[in-house]
């Protein structure tokens, strides 16, 4: 049992992972810092890294339709749908994992382990914030209403499967990328070749990042019995890593040769697997704050092929 005066105390101390000095642990009402830390509100880079293959699908639709840039209310309703799917998924996830995150040093003392929110409040927070998700998700076409909706299985599973399989950071692939179809059936209303190529490429993405984040709690894991890629990848994990950042470098490649990409399409592409390089080069011998160094870092990594695109488009198309 939690003591008043500890749960306050663990609710004061920002997480391992969580950014430094962030308005959560520093400016927040102590009643919500619970909640804001099971939506990870101080650790944006999830949501971040959801946005990204929403950002990069609507890019090259607005350069395979022809716009100036990528639709900006499309745009805008990725944000906000990113940060509170994330948010669900997040609660959904440390429901289930309570038990587990308790045994590892890194996520022992979120709100739920730590005893700071109750499963059940944390489930009513979820239904909450899925509404919220699903009224976003209402202003687009039905056909991208439907793809998101079918996302929802994908969401649902994934935190059984560090007990299941050697792999969960491919089954965290397929819900993270999910947003790479959405960019671009939320223009066309459809998929279309360069949706999936982006959709096969942000999960390769994902597994490698996600397996640099995963080195962190290698040893924890080991005794909590909790299986990951970084776990599995063992002595060739940089390898593993780089295989899958060069596929999909590539992937995101052949997306951009398929819509007829120019100068500032190139050199997204360009910068994205120039900074994908760097990581791996970096990895040998990494420590724990280094990993997450890495990881965070893919957020640059995103932005620079996202804002490739854009440029690509507004040159083209809107300069023109």
């Amino acid at each position: 049992m939690v003591s008043t005066t500890d749960a306050a105390s663990t609710t004061d101390a920002p997480l391992p992972d969580a950014l430094t000095g962030h308005w959560v642990d520093t400016r927040a009402p102590r009643r919500f810092r619970p909640y804001l830390k099971l939506a990870r509100i101080e650790r944006p880079i999830g949501w971040q890294l959801l946005l990204l293959p929403c950002w990069w699908s609507a890019g090259l639709a607005a350069i395979a339709d022809r716009q100036a840039f990528p639709n900006p209310w499309h745009c805008l309703l990725f944000l906000i749908g990113a940060v509170v799917m994330r948010a669900a998924g997040s609660t959904f996830n440390d429901i289930i994992d309570r038990k587990l995150d308790a045994q590892v040093a890194r996520t022992r003392g979120r709100p739920l382990p730590s005893g700071q929110v109750s499963a059940t409040a944390a489930a009513l927070f979820m239904i909450g914030l899925s509404l919220v998700g699903l009224l976003v998700l209402l202003q687009f076409n039905r056909f991208t209403i439907v793809t998101g909706i079918a996302s929802l299985a994908i969401v649902a599973i994934y935190p059984f499967m560090k007990r299941i399989t050697q792999m969960p950071q491919f089954v965290l692939g397929l819900a993270f990328s999910w947003g790479a179809l959405l960019g671009w059936s939320a223009v066309f209303g459809r998929l279309d070749p360069p949706a999936y190529l982006v959709y096969a490429a942000a999960i390769l993405w994902t597994i490698g990042y996600d397996t640099i984040y995963a080195l962190q709690d290698i040893e924890d894991d080991i005794i909590a019995g909790i299986k990951s890629s970084a776990r599995y990848f063992g002595q060739y994990g940089r390898e593993a890593i780089g295989a899958c950042f060069g596929f999909a470098a590539l992937l995101i490649a052949v997306a951009t040769w398929v819509v007829g990409g120019g100068v500032f399409a190139w050199l997204g592409v360009a910068g994205f697997a120039a900074h994908l390089g760097w990581q791996v080069s970096q990895i040998s011998g990494v420590t724990p704050m280094l990993a997450l160094r890495l990881f965070r870092s893919n957020w640059h990594t995103g932005l620079l092929l996202a804002a490739g695109f854009a440029l690509d488009a507004l040159v083209r198309f809107g300069l023109a």
